[in-house]
């Protein structure tokens, strides 16, 4: 049965007590409930803003514990084999969970700061790390099983690579997460599909986040972590913006947009971080729905940082954690509005 979108947070709330949202054809697993009378409250510990307490609401579902810690995960990715890939960034492992929802280890702890993840269409996992925070970030590969290691952006190049999306021909756009709301020093890069030369796209952002590629490759979206923007950037070639070709579509209130995906239709899915939820803008950087994490009302589930949509389906999977709430982190599950887009990986 389909999880449908609903024009307000009460009716939102209605579909959550009676437990609509199946997901498998031998079971149906009930959605978080939310009390009505108080579902958008403003005394919440991070309430919705205003602006955005009309969008259409649905609520995600829990649909795979990682940990009872709290986990920092990201870089929400799928392979070919239907594997829903993340990474742990403060552990720097790389997490693999089956469609029988086994979890495994591919890559083991260690020290790249892993941030961000996108598979390339031979199998190789690229694997955006932040380092140290300050100065060693660096992209690397892994072979498939996580063994064989390359070195792509070295440590010793300065930047701290956040999130990373792959274009048609092989080339990627990476985000460098440096900067401050007063010291803008981070940007937006491109890195040719031989892997050899790195172009400047949209440089001096205040810790540039999440990077996303429309379904056609002509328009790149960016969130501005520090200053909470959303940059829509029509391309006339992978490393050419077009005239008058930038635009700030979007100013978020509160703490902060993270990593982004879009769909076939080619809307698009930003999580904010810090606040339990995703919000949904169509294809022209207009917010048109929103997706709420399972206990956020009373301040879990917080740090909603990724998603992805499994390819063939509409199935959007999101990630988040709850700090130190006690809840852990977790998979959640619910529909996108469309079916995924046709990754690089999966040509």
């Amino acid at each position: 049965m389909r999880m449908r979108f609903f024009s307000t947070f009460r009716q939102a709330t209605l579909l959550a007590a009676v437990g609509l949202g199946c997901f498998t054809t031998t079971s149906c697993v009930a959605a978080s409930t939310v009390k009505s009378d108080s579902a958008g409250a403003l005394d919440e510990p991070v309430p919705i803003p205003p602006s955005e307490r009309s969008l259409p609401a649905v609520i995600a579902e829990p649909y795979f514990k990682v940990s009872n810690e709290g986990l920092n995960l990201e870089g929400t990715s799928f392979d070919l084999r239907g594997n829903l890939l993340f990474v742990e960034v403060f552990g720097g492992r790389v997490f693999s969970l089956s469609p029988s929802r086994k979890l495994t280890t591919l890559v083991a702890p260690n020290k790249y700061g892993s941030a961000g993840l996108a598979i390339h269409k031979d199998g190789r996992l690229f694997v955006a790390g932040l380092g140290n925070f300050k100065d060693t970030g660096s992209l690397v590969t892994f072979s498939p099983d996580g063994r064989e290691l390359q070195t792509v952006i070295s440590a010793d190049k300065g930047f701290l690579v956040d999130d990373l999306v792959f274009d048609a021909n092989g080339g990627f756009y990476f985000t460098d997460f440096r900067g401050s709301t007063t010291e803008p020093t981070g940007g937006v890069y491109y890195v040719s599909p031989d892997l050899k030369t790195v172009t400047p796209i949209l440089p001096h952002l205040a810790a540039a986040n999440g990077v996303a590629l429309s379904p056609d490759g002509k328009t790149l979206w960016i969130t501005e972590f520090s200053k909470g923007l959303l940059h829509r950037v029509q391309l006339s070639d992978a490393t050419t913006v077009a005239p008058f070709g930038t635009a700030i579509t979007y100013q978020f209130t509160g703490p902060s947009p993270d990593s982004m995906r879009v769909d076939s239709a080619g809307n698009l899915y930003v999580a904010i971080y810090s606040q339990g939820r995703v919000l949904i803008f169509n294809k022209m950087g207009i917010p048109i729905r929103q997706i709420l994490i399972p206990g956020r009302q009373q301040g879990h589930n917080l740090l909603s940082t990724s998603m992805a949509i499994k390819p063939g389906t509409d199935e959007l999977y999101i990630v988040a954690n709850d700090a130190k709430g006690g809840r852990g982190a977790t998979v959640f599950r619910t529909k996108a509005l469309a079916k995924a887009v046709l990754l690089y990986s999966h040509q």
